[in-house]
């Protein structure tokens, strides 16, 4: 590929960049692990330069690349370009096209595999600095959580080298920058809230914020674009650990005994703890940014939650009837239960509209579970803030009672159990009936523990749980809400682990029948 003009002035020619979404981009894109739009049918490719960015040797272009589809609405992508001439060695992962630009040959790539790009962006973010453009500026500004000593240049640099959904870079050894590669019309959730909880609180079990990059564009809401954080070694999470404790609880079990180690019971509680002190941090009535300040059960936010749970109710229950025959013989009699309660769990449902809540609700973790927690030196480190994968952005930074982040981890903590108990060769022998007696009785004892400990660490009455009553339905409902989307992957994607959301499902109704 040849164009008649130097690098530099890419921006200047639109049939030069038609060329390369013809013959490059595209190619490039569909390889890639951050291009969700790979199984959908691609009518055609923009690029838009927003933004050039020099560096020692040359420059870089920040590009969007927006997909367009022959269904759906299109995405759009942050995509960073660098013309590679100097020989440096770049990962075959990242190489877009060998160009020759007026004579001067060398190699397009995604810039995040450029160690001048990498530089650039540490040093920019160290010293606050702004690029303006017409249709806007590239902010990069510094946290809280970085080294007063740590700016300029001379920090070593790497790309992760991971295949995922965002791209990643590390600085020194000591700080994670993730460029976002999908982009949103609004602000990163997760940006939004480590930021604040590391500006704003003590609550030092996060990855603390050291710096972002946003794109603020003229009369249009701020498009995040990275997130640097306090690097974390970790070797593994806690999902991995609690399966670690799991095997003593299983090994023992197939000897005939019901055994949980005290440390077990020291491990739950201290995550409990973690959990509480997060939202301790997150409760700020005095915030400055309104996206923080608790708000009061209003009308809005109970026909918003109504509203989503009726709709997610009544889609798992239609894919329960028609799926009805093929489940197994433990799921069968679970799914009867759910099925003849769906009036009452209509009508507990419905108590959200109306019921008197004195307790506030503030911006949570939104998608909180064993995996998001970090096991380091004898603690735990909470992480990825972006909440739920399938919301919106918008929904994404709705405010809930923190019960919801709460119901989220109870609900890990019987996937922990079921998973190992019922998918182990070491308790293949073993009848159903006894492998759903042990892990309930399992998944009660940490479910009281960990909760127990929570509502201690916290203290109630508290402006975000006023009183026991309020606690019981509201902690009954996120429950109820999470199995039944659970339902839903596992009817979908697992049949055989259906059982597992839907003894959760049952369990609420037991409760719900004795309110």
């Amino acid at each position: 590929m040849r164009f008649d003009f130097a690098w530099p002035a890419l921006k200047n020619h639109p049939a030069a960049v038609a060329v390369l979404l013809t013959d490059a981009i595209p190619t490039y894109a569909n390889t890639c692990r951050w291009f969700a739009g790979k199984a959908r049918p691609q009518d055609r490719f923009e690029l838009r330069i927003v933004q050039d960015m020099p560096t020692g040797a040359s420059l870089i272009y920040f590009g969007v690349l927006t997909a367009f589809y022959h269904d759906g609405a299109e995405e759009n992508y942050l995509l960073p370009l660098a013309f590679i001439t100097n020989g440096q060695s770049i990962d075959p992962k990242g190489i877009i096209a060998e160009i020759d630009f007026n004579g001067q040959t060398g190699t397009l790539v995604d810039a995040i595999y450029d160690h001048d790009f990498q530089q650039e962006m540490y040093r920019r973010m160290t010293q606050n600095e702004v690029l303006h453009a017409g249709n806007g500026t590239v902010l990069f500004y510094r946290g809280k959580g970085m080294d007063a000593a740590d700016q300029l240049g001379g920090v070593s640099s790497r790309n992760l080298g991971v295949d995922s959904s965002n791209s990643a870079m590390i600085f020194g050894e000591k700080y994670f920058f993730k460029l976002y590669r999908k982009l949103f019309q609004e602000t990163n959730p997760e940006v939004e809230m480590v930021e604040f909880i590391t500006e704003n609180s003590a609550f030092s079990q996060i990855p603390a914020f050291c710096g972002g990059v946003v794109w603020q564009r003229n009369q249009q809401p701020d498009v995040t674009l990275g997130m640097m954080q306090r690097m974390v070694r970790s070797e593994k999470d806690n999902w991995v650990q609690t399966g670690d404790y799991l095997n003593d609880f299983m090994f023992a079990f197939v000897d005939g005994n019901f055994q949980i180690r005290e440390t077990v019971f020291d491990q739950v509680r201290l995550l409990a703890r973690r959990t509480a002190q997060m939202h301790q941090a997150l409760y700020a009535p005095q915030a400055i940014d309104a996206a923080f300040v608790p708000e009061r059960f209003d009308d809005n936010y109970r026909q918003f939650l109504h509203k989503r749970f009726a709709d997610l109710l009544e889609r798992r229950y239609t894919l329960l009837i028609d799926t009805y025959l093929t489940l197994d013989e433990i799921a069968k009699p679970l799914a009867w239960k759910f099925m003849e309660s769906k009036e009452m769990l209509d009508a507990f449902a419905d108590e959200i509209l109306t019921r008197p809540f004195d307790s506030l609700r503030v911006r949570i973790h939104g998608d909180y579970h064993l995996g998001q927690v970090l096991a380091v030196e004898d603690d735990y480190v909470l992480i990825d803030f972006e909440g739920e994968p399938e919301a919106t952005i918008t929904d994404r930074k709705v405010k809930h009672s923190p019960l919801k982040d709460v119901a989220g981890m109870i609900r890990s903590y019987h996937y922990a159990v079921c998973s190992k108990l019922f998918n182990s060769n070491e308790t293949a022998t073993a009848s159903p009936e006894v492998l759903q007696r042990a892990t309930d009785r399992w998944y009660k004892v940490m479910k009281e523990t960990y909760f127990e400990e929570y509502l201690e660490t916290f203290g109630w009455p508290h402006p975000l749980f006023k009183n026991q009553s309020e606690i019981n339905y509201l902690l009954l409902f996120y429950l109820l809400e999470k199995a039944v989307y659970e339902l839903g992957y596992e009817l979908s994607y697992r049949p055989s682990w259906v059982k597992i959301p839907l003894k959760g499902i049952v369990d609420v109704i037991k409760e719900v029948e004795k309110l």
